[in-house]
């Protein structure tokens, strides 16, 4: 009998394994997903939970009320369209200097012998092993102006430099727009390193070689072959850091201070000190469907550079 129902919803050991990952993302993706979806279109109730039922069931009849005001809210209300706006300024930011910084570590990472290769990715990912809160935390000692980072640039000079360019409020690094963006390129950096490592190593070098044979220098050689090649590696670190950073609440609160509008910041804000669970809610939403705009977009461009190779 059990081997009879299990052939029925499983009529290949394939289905079995398939089905694992689409149960994960139907219990703790999509459940979830559209409890908060149907909390947004409800109204804000003092009571517990502090909303109101959207579906009711009267008169042996099921009637839905769908609030769209939470939404109207959302563009209307000038706090969250800064909001929005200056999410997407500061994790657009970050992923530039996250991808400044990681191209470097992972071109040379990819140059190494095949033995030091895997030391050095276990030297990138070894402080993601750490706590993400403990790491973020880290920072508040070493960007205030007793830590060793402002008074190296107290030193040299460059704490005046920020000042006057309005990066920092006075000569306090701490609690500034420029601490997030540091917070942000540290933590993320590696999400950064690993798809670019993933692509550069699969490079050809003869090709390299080949430039150089026809009188290339080697800044040339990179921009011509190099840095084509690695679109794919470029475009999946930058998704990687500026997906999760434009929801970032931990490093905002903890190093931007309070002129750092991010819109997990107004999220939490909603939900815990307003206790607006519907307006959280469709915060949520919304970001959630500008996140997924650029990957959809991405996977497009993949499809169809796939098609045009097979063709």
């Amino acid at each position: 009998m059990k081997r009879s129902l299990l052939g029925k919803l499983f009529p290949h050991p394939r289905w079995a394994v398939i089905s694992v990952p689409y149960l994960w993302l139907l219990v703790f993706f999509a459940v979830p997903f559209l409890i908060v979806l149907k909390i947004s279109f409800s109204r804000l109730a003092i009571a517990m939970p502090p909303y109101t039922p959207v579906m009711e069931y009267v008169d042996n009849a099921l009637t839905m009320k769908l609030n769209l005001s939470n939404y109207v809210a959302l563009f209307t209300d000038s706090q969250y369209v800064q909001a929005y706006l200056s999410s997407i300024k500061i994790a657009a930011i970050s992923t530039f200097f996250a991808l400044l910084v990681g191209y470097p570590i992972a071109y040379a990472i990819a140059r190494l012998p095949p033995a030091s290769r895997n030391i050095a990715m276990m030297l990138v990912v070894l402080p993601s092993w750490t706590s993400f809160l403990i790491r973020v935390y880290a920072w508040i000692g070493i960007l205030k102006s007793s830590g060793p980072v402002g008074r190296l640039l107290e030193k040299l000079g460059i704490i005046d430099l920020l000042a006057w360019l309005g990066l920092i409020d006075g000569r306090q690094i701490l609690y500034t727009p420029l601490a997030a963006y540091v917070g942000i390129v540290y933590c993320y950096l590696p999400f950064m390193v690993l798809p670019l490592y993933t692509n550069l190593v699969k490079h050809d070098n003869r090709l390299l070689e080949a430039a150089y044979d026809l009188g290339a220098k080697p800044w040339k050689a990179f921009f011509a072959i190099t840095l084509p090649l690695s679109r794919a590696g470029i475009i999946a670190g930058c998704m990687l850091v500026m997906i999760p950073a434009v929801g970032e609440f931990v490093i905002p609160e903890l190093l931007g201070g309070p002129d750092t509008l991010m819109i997990g910041r107004v999220l939490w804000g909603e939900f815990f000190n307003n206790r607006d669970w519907p307006a959280a809610s469709a915060v949520a939403i919304v970001m959630l469907i500008l996140l997924l705009i650029p990957i959809l977009i991405f996977n497009r461009v993949q499809q169809r550079e796939i098609e045009g190779r097979l063709t």
